[in-house]
């Protein structure tokens, strides 16, 4: 047990530096390791990918109150924006949750898979979109979020895969879309966390020290360190030749989608 605490803690470390480096979303990281703990807690396969997600997306409120607040120091956030988003962020979120609910960890796991495998094609080829247009109105980012929510809910991210390129196709600049988009990762991580909880509430088997589908015991070795490295990684992102770390990260996360998806098969 007290490997897999350190694991936690560990996890929680690498997740806040990514948050804040690359703009990508600590679950990424914090998923994949959730499931691998889990699985050697005996927590049962049916329950294990419902509550990687929903202890990743609980943990996602700290690690992104971290993040947001460190861009903001450095006037990275557009507030505007964050606005124009939340509301499609929490009702697609919230959607997503329930969606996921009726779905089995097989397909989640194939779901996160997939995601895993664009997000490391993204890493690697590093095309941004070309700033052509800017930022839409509400009804516009009424559905975009509601995208954004749902996906981000189904792999237990906040968001940032999805939206840090689409602001940057709006004309933003990459450091204000990443510190934006950590802002826009509270909202999810906030509406997520509540779904899952709503939606695990009834599920029986669920371990001790459970709340719905999060497990309070992985999401406290989380956020302990992930809230302290969240703002390391904001300074890195501004001090590090990034596109090189991005390359690095996404032979790893090749790793890790090839060996789930052996896993799945």
């Amino acid at each position: 047990m007290t490997a897999i605490l350190l694991m936690y803690i560990l996890d929680g470390a690498v997740a806040g530096i990514l948050a804040g480096l690359l703009g990508i979303g600590g679950g990424v990281v914090v998923v994949p390791i959730l499931v691998f703990c889990f699985a050697r807690q005996g927590i049962p396969d049916a329950l294990i990918m419902h509550m990687a997600i929903g202890t990743s997306l609980a943990s996602i409120m700290f690690t992104a109150v971290a993040s947001f607040r460190a861009h903001q120091k450095r006037n990275a956030v557009h507030w505007d924006v964050v606005r124009k988003f939340a509301i499609g962020i929490l009702t697609g979120t919230f959607l997503g949750t329930c969606i996921a609910a009726q779905l089995s960890t097989r397909f989640l796991k194939g779901f996160f898979v997939v995601f895993l495998y664009y997000v490391t094609i993204q890493l690697l080829i590093d095309r941004k979109p070309t700033p052509s247009r800017q930022i839409p109105g509400h009804a516009a980012m009424l559905g975009v979020g509601n995208v954004i929510g749902i996906v981000s809910s189904l792999v237990g991210i906040g968001g940032g895969s999805l939206s840090v390129p689409f602001m940057i196709w709006r004309n933003m600049t990459v450091h204000h879309a990443i510190g934006t988009s950590a802002a826009i990762g509270f909202p999810i991580a906030m509406a997520g966390t509540f779904g899952y909880i709503y939606n695990g509430l009834t599920v029986q088997g669920l371990p001790d020290y459970s709340v719905g589908y999060i497990y309070l015991p992985a999401l406290l070795g989380v956020v302990v360190t992930s809230v302290l490295t969240a703002p390391l990684g904001v300074r890195l992102a501004h001090s590090l030749p990034v596109n090189r770390l991005k390359r690095i990260f996404a032979f790893l996360l090749l790793a890790v989608a090839t060996r789930m998806l052996i896993g799945i098969l």
